[in-house]
């Protein structure tokens, strides 16, 4: 289904402000649009994105955290190997349970602002298309989070076994007879995935079943495997466990946000210290498509490539 589009008219009635000032934002890059025979178009669901994205009065949070009493609460992107050492700190540290909320990146960050959560995952890459999270995180958060790595992954896209489709990259998506499955627009897959789109100049409507998300990397990968459709994003440890093909678009970091009020609960210490342990690192050997060698590290913004 295709999404909304907006004209000028209609996108200045939604954001309140005059069409001369539609007419500065676009002309500024800031605010997301096309131009379609001429005239200037807005994909509604991302002027709403660019919205939420650029707004900076949140209220204050009617709670917080209780102190630390046992229970880690972990919430954003879905990971594999996040899923396992979540089960590994549970089976090591029996006095405290680690629990994961799977809300997305960007839903990871809503919950740390709204102090709902402890650590919050995340991949979100930045427009300089080097850097991760750091922007995001200053226009969601009032204070700086502390940045842990949890790992390095490798994202793509996720084929049937065998590419019978024939599938070389992102160009082919848009041929008749290929259908894809998506993730939904809060999650770092997506944003990535959005932007090797855009990269080859293909809109998300050309591609049939773009509009179709789900809300796992397993999700993604069990839809290929079950044949319904032909293609997803995703990383290559679903790819590799269900016996899927995969075609690399780039390795990309994964972090953990954490509050800095909340960085020396014991909980928390626990979580980042297990990620420095062999049990860790050799559990991680049973997946394919991880990087550990900056597993446990803090993160400092650098504008140098990674």
């Amino acid at each position: 289904m295709m999404q909304k589009l907006l004209s000028t008219k209609e996108v200045a009635q939604l954001l309140g402000i005059n069409e001369k000032m539609v007419y500065t934002l676009v002309a500024e890059k800031a605010l997301p649009a096309t131009k379609i025979t001429g005239k200037w178009l807005f994909p509604r669901h991302l002027v709403e994105q660019w919205v939420e994205a650029n707004t900076i009065n949140y209220p204050q949070a009617p709670a917080h955290l209780p102190p630390y009493e046992g229970l880690l609460i972990i919430a954003g992107s879905n990971d594999p190997l996040l899923e396992k050492a979540i089960s590994l700190f549970n089976s090591t540290y029996t006095e405290h349970i680690a629990v994961f909320g799977n809300l997305g990146s960007l839903g990871g960050l809503k919950a740390l602002r709204q102090n709902l959560c402890h650590m919050a995952s995340s991949h979100l890459l930045q427009d300089n298309e080097q850097e991760y999270n750091f922007e995001f995180a200053q226009q969601e958060l009032e204070n700086a989070p502390a940045i842990v790595n949890f790992c390095k992954r490798e994202q793509g896209i996720i084929l049937q076994k065998g590419n019978p489709k024939n599938i070389q990259g992102i160009s082919d998506l848009i041929k008749p007879g290929i259908k894809i499955i998506n993730r939904s627009s809060s999650t770092g897959t997506r944003l990535l995935f959005d932007k090797a789109l855009q990269a080859e100049g293909i809109k998300g409507d050309d591609i049939e079943g773009f509009h179709h998300v789900v809300y796992r990397h397993m999700d993604v990968g069990l839809a290929v495997l079950s044949g319904t459709v032909d293609a997803g994003p995703g990383i290559r440890a679903v790819a590799t466990l269900l016996g899927l093909d995969f075609i690399p678009l780039r390795w990309e970091r994964y972090d953990l946000l954490i509050s800095k009020e909340r960085f020396f609960d014991k909980g928390v210490q626990l979580f980042i210290s297990m990620l420095h342990e062999d049990i860790f690192q050799e559990m991680a050997k049973t997946l394919d498509g991880y990087d550990l060698s900056t597993s446990g590290k803090m993160v400092f913004k650098t504008d140098a490539p990674q």
